[in-house]
């Protein structure tokens, strides 16, 4: 089965790109999510408003992947949520709010998607969060999170 990808996806490629993927997967994962649509000619015509639009909000050069990837580090990272007994959460941490707290300590804006959290944060402390921040560079983020 022949898609366009919309959103970035791990290991398939980025918004924009034809890719080739089995027809069970295009047709129970990828489309119903909004992570692709199927290939068409019409559809060939927006690849093109794809790739500006991702060029728009990309990290475009390597060199400026690590220079965020550098403020990244420099900053620290506290979050306040909710919590009920043993430091246990309402819920959990996402990407969007990582995102906010990282902007609330004046670091760079970060695309919500780009930031991989690999096990859900349901518990106070510090926790680690991974950030693509280009093909080639990824930083690490040290999340505190905290009671309200």
């Amino acid at each position: 089965m022949k898609l366009i990808l919309t959103q970035q996806v791990s290991g398939l490629g980025e918004p924009g790109d034809v890719i080739e993927v089995r027809d069970g997967y295009g047709r129970n994962y990828l489309v119903p999510r909004g992570f692709a649509i199927k290939w068409t000619r019409g559809a060939e015509s927006q690849v093109e408003s794809i790739k500006k639009a991702r060029s728009a909000r990309e990290i475009a050069t390597v060199e400026h992947a690590k220079e965020v990837a550098g403020q990244l580090k420099a900053i620290k990272v506290t979050l306040r949520t909710r919590t009920g007994a043993n430091g246990r959460l309402f819920g959990a941490v996402t990407a969007a709010d990582i995102a906010a707290a990282v902007k609330d300590a004046d670091g760079p804006d970060l695309d919500r998607r780009r930031i991989e959290i690999g096990n859900p944060i349901k518990t106070t402390g510090t926790h680690q969060v991974s950030v693509r921040l280009h093909a080639e560079v990824s930083a690490t983020i040290d999340v505190n999170v905290v009671s309200a």
